[in-house]
């Protein structure tokens, strides 16, 4: 296969376009390269593998010098059967394939991903598994019922009478919190749609009354608001404001994060803080560091929501931002030995994966990875 026919094929695989044949077609090159299996198979460690067989493609193609290497991942890397890797070098790539099992064995110690996991705290303190919760009933706080739907989803349905048949105007609220390592869903009295991401939180009334709906949110939280063009949709953090009506929308706001990232997908949102507002389009991000100005730029709206679809998803991140994430979603301590690695990754990992295998799609860029219980340890 001639090297334009090369760059093509590996285009199309980090586009998600290619189809199965070309797949075949790209995987057959790759697999005439010489004493392939033996540095697959061989005991060496997995950046010196990955340098050799970087090397040897090199070679292959002919190329007199490349730049410095980055890593690229298929969205589909580790949900598929196998694991493909991309090393981008100049147009050029190269696939190894190897099974999940044969990853995990490498590593004795292995920490499962996160799941659905969530408390939920009552007006009068009471504490809810909602992951042990039965599906049906499970509440019943001032006229509005809580139920457990059969995918899970905590769904508040709001009714006119309390559950003595009298009615209730008293202002209840209920928090649902998720662990390190947990997420989850739910439905508002007013209908719109939540998803909670590790380490996160939302506060909301039973019942919204008044002349808006106000929620209060820590950690990350996606919103699908139902629209009420007389009750405006609110989300408070702890140092701003989102308003919307009928919207879409993303927000980060983790307390270890240097920033606040609100990303709208559709509709449009208000955000304000201390300094002033910002209105937001589609395709919009705000960003506030330090409680500063709202600064609006270009989103990318698959970084920003991909964790919602089951994905990490990295463009150009650095290591310490990547084992942040990892960090909740694991529910894991991150420790470093050494510098902090240096270098960016883009691409997608699948969040069911454990996390020996994601540790591994990262190491063939030359960092070390260790688990040692509920931690990982990271060295250049």
């Amino acid at each position: 296969m001639d090297e334009q026919k090369i760059n093509a094929l590996a285009n199309k695989l980090i586009n998600g376009t290619i189809s199965e044949q070309e797949l075949h077609e790209l995987e057959a090159w790759y697999n005439t390269i010489e004493n392939l299996e033996q540095e697959v198979n061989s005991d060496i460690d997995q950046a010196t593998m990955g340098k050799r067989i970087f090397e040897m493609i090199a070679i292959k193609a002919n190329l007199k010098s490349y730049p410095k290497r980055k890593i690229v991942l298929w969205p589909r890397v580790a949900a598929a059967a196998s694991i493909i890797l991309c090393l981008s070098f100049g147009g050029y790539y190269l696939l190894r394939k190897q099974p999940p099992q044969q990853i995990a064995q490498k590593q004795l110690n292995d920490i499962a991903p996160g799941g659905n996991k969530a408390i939920l705290t009552l007006s009068n303190g009471q504490k809810i598994s909602l992951t042990d919760a039965r599906n049906g009933n499970i509440a019943q706080q001032h006229g509005t019922q809580i139920r457990k739907a059969q995918n899970g989803q905590i769904v508040y349905l709001a009714n006119s009478l309390s559950a003595n048949g009298d009615n209730s105007t008293e202002m209840a609220y209920n928090t649902i919190s998720t662990p390190r390592g947990g997420q989850w869903r739910l439905s508002l009295p007013d209908g719109s749609r939540v998803w909670l991401n590790a380490a996160s939180s939302i506060t909301f009334p039973t019942t919204f009354t008044g002349t808006n709906r106000t929620v209060k949110i820590t950690g990350e939280a996606y919103f699908e608001i139902a629209h009420n063009a007389t009750k405006p949709f609110i989300v408070t953090t702890k140092s701003q404001t989102i308003q919307d009506i009928g919207t879409h929308f993303n927000i980060n706001a983790y307390d270890d994060e240097s920033s606040i990232r609100t990303t709208l997908v559709e509709g449009s949102i208000k955000v304000s803080n201390i300094t002033g507002s910002a209105i937001l389009i589609p395709g919009q991000q705000s960003i506030v560091q330090n409680e500063n100005k709202i600064v609006v730029k270009r989103a990318d709206i698959d970084e920003a929501i991909a964790w919602k679809s089951g994905r990490f998803h990295f463009d150009h991140s650095d290591i310490p931002t990547i084992m942040r994430e990892f960090s909740r979603w694991y529910n894991v301590d991150i420790e470093y030995k050494g510098n902090v690695p240096l270098g960016s990754f883009t691409g997608n990992i699948d969040r069911n994966s454990n996390a020996s295998v994601a540790l591994q799609i990262l190491s063939i860029a030359g960092v070390h990875f260790q688990i040692q219980d509920k931690k990982i340890i990271v060295q250049p």
